[in-house]
């Protein structure tokens, strides 16, 4: 099966081989070091790329000694090299740190305290290094527990880079697309479905599980990142996704929540992006935010599903899970309560989408904006469309907003949409000087 799409997901926003030339010495060195140990698997961001010395809160520092406004990181979730987190690790790494299969009461303690966030169904927790791993553990438990092999997913899912989750991840596709055991269905958007998302969503879904099963594949599962962010971040109606999630399980499939960008209380009303929908998965699988940038992912499940994997193999990760992960996790959760992130997330989320919605206001190409919390996604109109000093006028926003100090991504099908996710530690001032910047930006590039 073909994509449509044009560029991979790591192609977006990234830095050119051709780019190298217009760098300072210094920094065209140390791309030139990075290149011969990495070869082409180095991604690196921008135009000109960061030379990262120190970070703080929801502010990256240069070599150079230039500051950024970080807009666009969720590993450090709760910020930038938070004090707590890192003294957290610290700590246990100087008492014990070794696998996980011994007793630790820290291990439990954790698992014990994010099993008390999901809904009553999951019942159980295991721990991974990587949101890719956990949802390549997550497809085995499905695939198990069903007897079937086909996976329902959006058109510009991302779920990870292990051999499974890449073939049901087809915005990592350069060439080709996903096999014919995925299928694929168009982000939830007005433009796919018009007013009524929930049900012409529902109805996609539906009719791939027809066609998976017609084909002779089964339906084993269907797997959303909740804020559909690498589609371009659609999210409301919130309650959109229940009539499709009823049909996941009345057709006898799994509903594989991939909490890697909405959960850690993202969308601030709600822990987890799933429950912003009201629905609850079989599986949920949360990643990157976990650990605040310590290597930590994992798989919930309700009651059942990991037996038939124990059964005919068993599972077992080195460093899914050891104590000093465990530390790490609960010193983020400490962290989100003691300085009600979440709430930041509502109010500083409000301001910048209020600012955000302002701007469309004024400048034509900003043609949308949506979004939870602090995770928006603003949709970039080509104005001028044809006109070579206005091409690609995502990217010109983006690496533009990067030589004012700030730093956001790209996502969408058609790699139109900012995608503005900054840690949980950014508050208001920072949102106006994000939308003051951009708003500079705009009139500069001359992108009415």
């Amino acid at each position: 099966m073909s994509t449509d799409r044009q560029t991979s997901i790591l192609s977006l926003n990234a830095f050119a081989p051709g780019d190298a030339e217009g760098l300072p010495d210094d920094l065209k060195a140390m791309v030139e070091r990075r290149k011969k140990s990495f070869g082409p698997s180095s991604i690196l961001f921008y135009r000109s790329p960061i030379h990262v010395a120190s970070a703080t809160g929801a502010r990256i520092t240069a070599t150079d000694g230039r500051e950024y406004l970080d807009f666009y990181n969720n590993v450090p979730s709760v910020g930038h090299c938070h004090p707590k987190v890192a003294e957290a690790v610290y700590r246990q790494m100087k008492e014990a740190n070794s696998h996980s299969r011994y007793l630790y009461d820290i291990v439990e303690t954790y698992a014990e305290r994010l099993l008390a966030t999901m809904p009553e169904p999951i019942a159980h927790v295991t721990f991974t290094c990587t949101g890719s791993e956990a949802n390549d553990l997550a497809l085995r438990m499905a695939r198990m527990a069903t007897g079937a092999h086909g996976i329902v997913v959006t058109r510009g899912a991302y779920h990870g880079n292990t051999t499974a989750v890449t073939e049901i991840s087809p915005s990592s596709y350069k060439r080709g697309g996903p096999p014919a055991f995925v299928k694929l269905v168009e982000p939830p958007s007005e433009a796919a479905y018009g007013k009524d998302i929930a049900t012409g969503f529902e109805r996609a879904v539906a009719a791939a599980v027809a066609e998976l099963k017609a084909e002779g594949h089964g339906f084993a599962a269907f797997v959303a990142d909740t804020i559909f962010s690498s589609d371009g971040v659609f999210t409301d109606p919130a309650g959109f996704l229940k009539p499709t999630i009823d049909t996941v399980h009345r057709e006898g499939g799994l509903f594989v929540a991939d909490e890697v960008q909405p959960g850690f209380g993202r969308t601030g009303t709600h822990m987890w992006g799933f429950d912003r929908h009201g629905v609850a998965p079989d599986l949920a699988t949360p990643g990157k935010p976990m650990g605040n940038g310590f290597p930590l992912g994992g798989v919930f499940s309700k009651p059942g599903l990991l037996e038939g994997l124990q059964e005919n193999f068993g599972y077992f990760n080195t460093f899914g899970g050891t104590p000093a992960a465990a530390a790490a996790g609960l010193a983020v959760l400490d962290v989100i309560a003691e300085e009600e992130l979440m709430a930041r997330a509502v109010n500083t989320g409000a301001l910048l989408k209020e600012r955000l919605t302002a701007l469309g206001g004024k400048y034509a190409t900003i043609a949308d904006v949506r979004g939870a919390g602090l995770y928006l996604g603003v949709t970039i109109a080509d104005t001028k469309a044809g006109s070579g000093a206005n091409a690609d006028p995502t990217s010109r926003i983006v690496n533009a907003m990067k030589e004012k100090g700030v730093l956001i991504g790209v996502a969408g099908l058609g790699a139109d949409v900012l995608k503005i996710r900054p840690p949980l530690a950014a508050g208001e001032a920072e949102a106006e000087a994000f939308a003051d910047r951009l708003e500079t930006v705009l009139s500069e590039l001359g992108l009415d």
